[in-house]
């Protein structure tokens, strides 16, 4: 495997430890969010990257599933997928979006399941990237 690969791989596993030692938290629930947001575009990016394409300066998941599916005959549930990317941007930017933090916070079922959600990124993912080498 790449080097490149391995190190988006390295920092998608550091964003889904991170969900796992906060996930009990709810005050901590937008950032767990994030994190699982961070976790399934840094695993997007490794398989571009093991798919011998380019990156390009994107944070949107549904952008970066557009260029996977491309390359590879699979499935993630969109609607997860929306869902997390708006995450993105309610959890770094909430004073853009007019929303306070008690508005936008996730509840510990949503965060279940993004957690859940990621964690099946990760797996297919690798999965996938075994098969090229």
């Amino acid at each position: 495997m790449k080097k490149q690969v391995e190190a988006w791989i390295r920092f998608a596993e550091k964003d889904l430890m991170t969900v796992s030692a906060i996930i009990e938290k709810p005050e901590l629930a937008n950032v767990a969010a994030f994190h699982c947001q961070q976790a399934i575009e840094k695993y997007f990016k490794a398989f571009i990257l093991g798919n011998g394409k380019r990156l390009t300066k994107v944070h949107n998941l549904m952008t970066l599933y557009g260029t996977i599916k491309e390359a590879a005959n699979f499935e993630f549930d969109e609607d997860l997928l929306a869902a997390l990317n708006d995450v993105y941007l309610e959890s770094r930017y909430p004073g853009e979006m007019g929303l306070l933090d008690y508005e936008s916070t996730p509840t510990n079922e949503q965060i279940s399941k993004y957690f859940i959600f990621a964690k099946e990124v990760e797996a297919k993912i690798r999965e996938l990237l075994n098969e090229n080498d």
